[in-house]
């Protein structure tokens, strides 16, 4: 066997396998370089992005903020003018509803988390239109205050005028009611030529005057009434006829009975004579009382009342017959 060759041949082959495993490491190093400048470089890309992203957030996050603000303030426009009243309410009731639809459509997009940039926009041109309906909201209540001001005013005038027709009217109606009071007093009959007189009835039915107390059957009473004012119609005149005793002699045949003066308060009555009326022209009235039982001996007064007023009155005195009267 020959070791020269053997030796020799070893000898190549070391060398040989040497170069060989430097030749993949090499090649291993250069496919590391090569990976990890590819990771640099796409971490770099990915960080870009990242950071697009975050600052396009903050840009949709800073829009959001400033439409709700804008959103804001135009409620706090709407919270100004709730003090309107209830008549300026019922004219504005249209524009209420129009701003109310377009208050929720804008919270609908301002309540979303995610809301996109479109709708972002759509949020801003309602917010725009809604500012517009409250300017025209704020215009109208504005009139309608000045309105209410000058309705007001006018108010007080038709007031105050009132007040002073209702004082003057007033003041009217008591002046006459004193010249009715006046005039009703004034118009008031005089009672004149006054006459008493007793009568006895023969059995033929002739008449003749009689002083006499058990001969006399009636009292004749005639007096004549007049008044320059009093207008034409029928009166009532009540006639008191007082006795000796005296008592006021009442009688159902002359329906007696009780009425009111304006002085004396009630007093009965004898009888009750209606009389009819002519303006300014003088009335003789004839009454005759019988009682139906014997008058006395003594004086019989006669009272004539008109309006509540005395307004004449006369006497007469039936005496006590002699032996052969």
């Amino acid at each position: 066997m020959n070791t020269t060759n053997f030796e020799t041949t070893a000898v190549e082959k070391a060398p040989q396998q040497k170069s060989y495993k430097n030749i993949i490491i090499g090649f291993l190093a250069v496919a590391l370089v090569g990976v990890s400048a590819y990771t640099i470089t796409d971490k770099g890309k990915s960080g870009e992005q990242i950071q697009q992203q975050q600052t396009q957030i903050a840009k949709v996050s800073d829009e959001k903020s400033d439409i709700q603000n804008n959103f804001d303030a135009s409620l706090a426009r709407l919270d100004s003018m709730s003090t309107i009243n209830k008549n300026m309410e019922g004219k504005l009731t249209a524009k209420n509803a129009e701003i109310t639809k377009v208050k929720s459509e804008i919270r609908s997009i301002l309540n979303k988390k995610n809301a996109t940039a479109g709708e972002l926009a759509k949020a801003k041109r309602l917010i725009e239109d809604l500012n517009g309906k409250i300017s025209i909201m704020e215009a109208d209540v504005a009139r309608l205050t000045e309105e209410n001001k000058n309705l007001s005013a006018d108010k007080v005038a038709l007031t105050q005028d009132k007040e002073k027709l209702t004082q003057d009217l007033t003041a009217t109606v008591t002046v006459k009611e004193e010249l009715a009071k006046k005039v009703d007093i004034a118009s008031t009959l005089n009672a004149s030529n006054i006459r008493v007189t007793p009568i006895n009835v023969k059995g033929n039915g002739k008449e003749k005057v009689s002083s006499t107390a058990k001969r006399v059957d009636k009292l004749l009473i005639a007096f004549d009434v007049d008044n320059r004012i009093a207008q034409p119609g029928t009166t009532d005149l009540f006639v008191m006829i007082t006795g000796p005793d005296g008592k006021v002699i009442t009688s159902e045949a002359t329906g007696s009975g009780s009425f009111t003066t304006r002085e004396e308060g009630e007093k009965t009555f004898t009888a009750k004579v209606p009389v009819d009326l002519e303006t300014a022209k003088r009335k003789n009235v004839e009454f005759g009382f019988a009682p139906g039982t014997t008058f006395q001996k003594g004086n019989y007064k006669v009272q004539i009342y008109q309006n509540g007023f005395l307004i004449g009155e006369g006497t007469t005195e039936l005496k006590k017959g002699g032996l052969f009267s």
